[in-house]
């Protein structure tokens, strides 16, 4: 029996000093919150902006780095595609042609439908970029090929030229548009040859009446080959990575004036207390 009163007596004991060390967890605890709003009082005003600015800032840093990474990616694999042999226009997939996949050509440029590609900026000049349908023999296939760039200096006279005759063997890679152009106006001119914004290519063989492929070559440097050192990307990786550093520093310069600021209202607040008190 006493001993059966000595543990009822020593578990209460246990429980009150449970209760007093969770009462004095909890006072510690206040104490800590109360003493850090004493020392930082942002407001709710600077508050509401970086919880809505933090979040854009570091999203569009990561968005930087997903777009750099895409560029690597999109780089590497033209540069494998042309380092690959090129293949004759009948073993391509017609259905969805690879990016800078290299075809190898004989047949002959035709110059009575030329298109000239306007406002196309090369090495700091505007020109603009020569497309002519060239007929391959060996698979009866019309294609549209970009020639390259050419300068036009004087907007009054027609930009010349000069179709190379007879049969070609040309070696040319698929263009494939990352994105739809932004252009300011549709087709420019209906005589040939006509200057455009755009190439709408199965509207251009609709025309003609005659079947051709669906998607744009370009020319690797050659005998027809005019200014052919188009950039693959508008944007370096590079470039995307700085951008994004940007971004994160901007990121992190919003945090830095924000916790300067709470500390220096907390500040402020504790001296106007202490010369009310005075």
């Amino acid at each position: 029996m006493a001993s059966n009163n000595r543990r009822i007596a020593a578990l209460s004991i246990a429980g009150l000093r449970g209760r007093r060390m969770k009462l004095q967890y909890s006072q510690s605890l206040g104490a800590s919150g109360w003493r850090l709003t004493q020392h930082f009082k942002p407001g709710w005003l600077p508050s509401l902006c970086v919880l809505c600015m933090l979040p854009l800032l570091v999203g569009l840093g990561c968005w930087q780095l997903v777009r750099a990474e895409e560029k690597r990616v999109l780089l590497a694999g033209q540069e494998a595609r042309r380092q690959a042999p090129p293949i004759r226009l009948d073993a391509l997939d017609l259905t969805s042609p690879p990016a800078f996949q290299r075809i190898r050509l004989h047949g002959h440029f035709e110059a009575a439908h030329s298109l000239l590609l306007d406002s196309r900026v090369h090495q700091g000049q505007v020109g603009v970029e020569l497309l002519q349908p060239f007929l391959d023999q060996p698979s009866g296939r019309w294609v549209l090929i970009n020639r390259g760039w050419l300068p036009w200096p004087d907007r009054r006279i027609p930009p010349r030229f000069v179709t190379p005759s007879g049969a070609l063997d040309v070696l040319a890679w698929v263009y494939v548009s990352p994105g739809q152009p932004l252009v300011l106006a549709g087709e420019r001119g209906t005589s040939w040859p006509r200057l455009t914004n755009r190439v709408e290519l199965d509207a251009f063989w609709q025309e003609l009446g005659r079947d051709g492929l669906s998607v744009e070559l370009r020319l690797e440097p050659g005998p027809a080959a005019l200014a052919v050192d188009w950039p693959i990307v508008s944007m370096s990786p590079e470039k995307h990575l700085g951008y994004a550093v940007q971004w994160f520093a901007l990121a992190a310069a919003l945090c830095a004036l924000f916790i300067y600021f709470g500390i220096h209202q907390a500040r402020e607040v504790r001296d106007a207390a202490s010369h009310r008190h005075e």
